[in-house]
């Protein structure tokens, strides 16, 4: 299942419970991100105990278009986590929304 910018804009305006992570680089994150806690792609499985807590809970992936993030979410829910989401477009389309 997967959200588009404006339902995720909406949702943290809101201040909904929402475990955000972005799964890009460093140097990307570093130059925009929409405030979601940095665990690049390639460090997912060696930080999937430290987000056991969050099984339940709905967490929101993205990278710079949504591919990334995509891998992210189908590797989560092989798992079993049961409400991961992939930023449709990913940051592109975030910018392409409501710019930088």
């Amino acid at each position: 299942m997967d959200i588009d910018v404006k339902e995720l804009q909406q949702r943290l305006a809101n201040n909904d419970e929402i475990v955000l992570i972005d799964v890009r680089e460093p140097h990307e994150h570093q130059e925009f991100n929409i405030g979601g806690q940095l665990i690049p792609l390639g460090n997912i499985p060696s930080v999937v105990e430290d987000l056991e807590e969050h099984m339940e809970d709905e967490i929101v992936l993205y990278c710079r278009s949504g591919n990334r993030s995509g891998m992210a979410q189908h590797f989560l829910q092989q798992l079993g986590f049961t409400k991961v989401r992939n930023l449709e477009g990913g940051v592109l389309a975030w910018i392409d929304a409501f710019g930088t």
